[in-house]
């Protein structure tokens, strides 16, 4: 029987990602995750995306999971778009970031149109916090919604109480430090590292619309796990008044090696044999992986005084440079000497790498990295130890849990945000030599800093086993959906 159709009994749930490879990867696995667990899943995804996890979306269809990928198309030429731009990362000029949330919010007539094609209306939308267009169309059918935050607890419950608080409104300078009020620990930020999503005056219309969204939604499901963030979780879940579903880290319920490695990109398919017939030659923990994710771009010079920065450091590394990252310039330094001096213990990859599989290696010893919450969490989940350079948004606070709270983690000093798109050098390759050898020389702060990340492994491998507290909350959240009075009992628990 089609778990789709009107007679069954099976759970049917709609996910909404954010068109953004940091949002649509944990919500894809979300997708695979609740459909192993017996609900009938529909994500939501432009055709442009759907090419990019073409393996993923063909390794489902193998596997007879109940997951239907809904391609809408996207209005790039309405727009004022080039073709293919369907994701954040891909976004040629910050003059275009608006008209593309524009393009992202005239999706609510074609979401509508298809849940009003359907022969019974989904148990749950499941939507990303910047998805505030969804909120109209779910109370339209009746549909309870949970919103899905892509960052840490510790940022989310950092941003809610400075905004609940309104401190901002009384602060002046960008860079002046301020402690976080109603918080588990004092921590002090800034407005310039805290800015929030949608700060800009253009995106005004949808930062309140997608506020106004969040407060009315039937629950929130975030990407961590409760022995991680405990005091933070709690925290958040008093203030809003809402149930919080922790359900990580997401990454590890991926068992496929096929799956992992074509996880986000099928770019990391090419890579794959090359990257582990490398790493199964280095010894146990000391390979350095450098990467920075799908966004942060980083600029020649910069390039370069981290590459100065490996070579210096004696190191074996495997570092990742984006297509857009690779200019004539680069070119010709890296072919000038650069590779040449490195080649014995050195590999670089253009483009996209397949992460989770360079990490989960014993060979990788330590990350240098913008501090997104999923690479973070990749890296906790595999004990692997950081050191921090967060370029924007959620990053800067990521860090203060990782360095500070955690203490699994090196930080840079990197004080400014940064989009990579300014010419200058943020970090000297001095700073990143001394970061190198704090992480990965040893030494009593170093090894406890690797204890400590062995420990939230092993915590983080335990949540999502049976029994496990992510696990559990799994099991909660879909019987929270899957009956009239389960939903019933749910929204009526608060």
């Amino acid at each position: 029987m089609n778990c789709f159709r009107e007679e069954s009994n099976e759970p049917h749930f709609v996910l909404v990602p954010l068109a953004a490879q940091g949002h649509l990867i944990p919500m894809v696995d979300i997708g695979r995750i609740l459909a192993e667990r017996g609900v009938c899943v529909r994500l939501i995804i432009t055709p442009a995306n759907a090419d990019r996890i073409k393996p993923i979306i063909e390794r489902t269809k193998e596997a007879n999971l109940s997951i239907e990928f809904v391609e809408l198309s996207f209005p790039n030429v309405k727009f004022g778009l080039p073709p293919g731009c369907e994701s954040v990362e891909n976004i040629p000029d910050l003059s275009l970031f608006r008209p593309f949330f524009e393009a992202i919010y005239s999706l609510d007539e074609p979401l509508e149109a298809f849940l009003g094609s359907l022969e019974r209306p989904p148990d749950c939308m499941i939507t990303d916090m910047c998805n505030g267009w969804t909120g109209p169309i779910a109370r339209k059918f009746g549909i309870p919604r949970v919103i899905f935050h892509g960052p840490s607890c510790f940022y989310i419950s950092t941003d809610y109480n400075l905004g609940c608080h309104k401190v901002y409104d009384s602060v002046n300078d960008e860079n002046e430090y301020v402690t976080v009020p109603d918080f588990p620990i004092k921590l002090e930020v800034t407005k310039a590292q805290t800015p929030g999503f949608f700060n800009n005056p253009l995106f005004e219309d949808m930062r309140k619309k997608c506020l106004e969204e969040e407060s009315t939604a039937d629950g929130v499901m975030i990407n961590t796990f409760l022995e991680l963030e405990q005091l933070f979780i709690e925290n958040y879940e008093k203030k809003i008044g809402k149930r919080v579903w922790t359900m990580g880290p997401i990454c590890l319920y991926e068992k496929d090696f096929e799956m992992k490695v074509g996880r986000g990109n099928t770019e990391a398919i090419d890579q794959r044999h090359r990257v582990l017939t490398w790493l199964n030659s280095r010894d146990a923990a000391s390979v350095l992986y450098i990467s920075f994710g799908s966004i942060a771009f980083t600029n020649p010079q910069q390039l370069m005084e981290i590459g100065n920065a490996l070579e210096a450091s004696n190191k074996p590394f495997i570092w990742v440079i984006k297509k857009k990252e690779m200019n004539p310039e680069i070119e010709k330094w890296i072919t000038a000497g650069f590779e040449e001096r490195t080649k014995d213990r050195g590999l670089i990859i253009v483009g996209w790498a397949p992460q989770m599989i360079i990490l989960s290696h014993p060979a990788v010893g330590g990350f240098i990295t913008h501090c997104g919450w999923n690479s973070m969490l990749e890296a906790i989940s595999m004990g692997v130890p950081m050191i921090t350079w967060p370029r924007f948004a959620d990053q800067f606070v990521n860090e203060k849990l990782v360095v500070e709270f955690l203490r699994i983690g090196v930080s840079l000093g990197v004080k400014d945000t940064n989009y990579g798109t300014e010419d200058v050098v943020l970090v000297k390759s001095d700073d990143v030599s001394k970061a190198i050898s704090a992480l990965m020389d040893g030494g009593i702060e170093a090894t406890a800093r690797r204890q400590r990340s062995k420990y939230f492994s092993e915590k983080a491998k335990k949540a999502i086993e049976e029994g496990g507290s992510s696990y559990i909350n799994l099991t909660d959240f879909i019987h929270s959906f899957s009956k009239p009075e389960a939903r019933y009992q749910m929204k009526n628990r608060y």
